[in-house]
């Protein structure tokens, strides 16, 4: 059995106060609603799990009536941080899940295929995320001021959603890190500490998320020609 998590529990405080930003209208529905249809409309995924602030349920709820998604979900409270929200939601899942699909709630515009791919090479390996190969030119700087060194971005990747395991893998890495009292910003990165290899899984296509104002309108376009 496969199943998706959806982690819906931030603040968004980058796009400034008071915003909620995965109810932002993008192209004439809420952003979280794009995202949920993703997986709502693949059909190898059998339930969704959304980890959402607490009080927020109603909303949800009222997406999911208006959108008419057909899929088993569930909505789950979210935690202090994303590693915890995360963690809630896989407590959350059948218990004849296997594979588990984790996506942020603002990154609406990941394709069928790529998904799939990390379907796949998480059943191949243990974990998988969705990735692009790094093309800017990259420095380090210790005081946010001037430049150290230039890194080498044949090496670098900048990894996305969704991050994809098999259950008992990222059970084993998330418990690891709760047990060390780590903070981690991916689940990828608990697999490291675990020493689990991640399969890094390129997309062909623009995977963004929206995290600035800025992002918005970019997004709209990719959604409205995806249509």
């Amino acid at each position: 059995m496969v199943s998706a998590i959806i982690v819906a529990a931030g603040k968004g405080t980058r796009m400034g106060p008071d915003i909620d930003k995965l109810f932002l209208e993008i192209a004439g529905e809420p952003l979280i609603t794009h995202t949920w249809r993703r997986f709502d409309s693949l059909p190898d995924f059998s339930e969704i799990i959304l980890v959402v602030r607490d009080g927020m349920q109603p909303a949800f709820e009222e997406i999911a009536l208006r959108a008419g998604f057909k899929k088993p979900y569930r909505l789950v409270k979210g935690g202090a941080e994303r590693q915890d929200s995360v963690w809630n939601g896989l407590q959350a899942l059948h218990p004849d899940t296997q594979i588990v699909a984790i996506q942020d709630g603002a990154r609406p515009c990941t394709s069928p295929q790529q998904i799939r791919a990390t379907l796949v090479a998480a059943a191949e390996g243990g974990a998988a995320v969705a990735a692009q190969r790094v093309i800017d030119t990259i420095k380090e700087s210790s005081d946010g001021s001037t430049v150290d060194r230039t890194l080498n971005r044949s090496l670098l990747w900048a990894v996305q959603t969704p991050q994809t395991f098999q259950v008992s893998v990222i059970l084993k890495a998330l418990a690891a890190v709760r047990d060390s009292g780590k903070m981690v910003t991916d689940d990828t990165a608990a697999c490291e500490l675990i020493g689990q290899p991640v399969r890094l899984v390129a997309g062909s296509s623009p995977n963004p998320k929206v995290t600035l104002p800025a992002d918005i309108p970019y997004i709209e376009m990719l959604i409205k020609n995806q249509v």
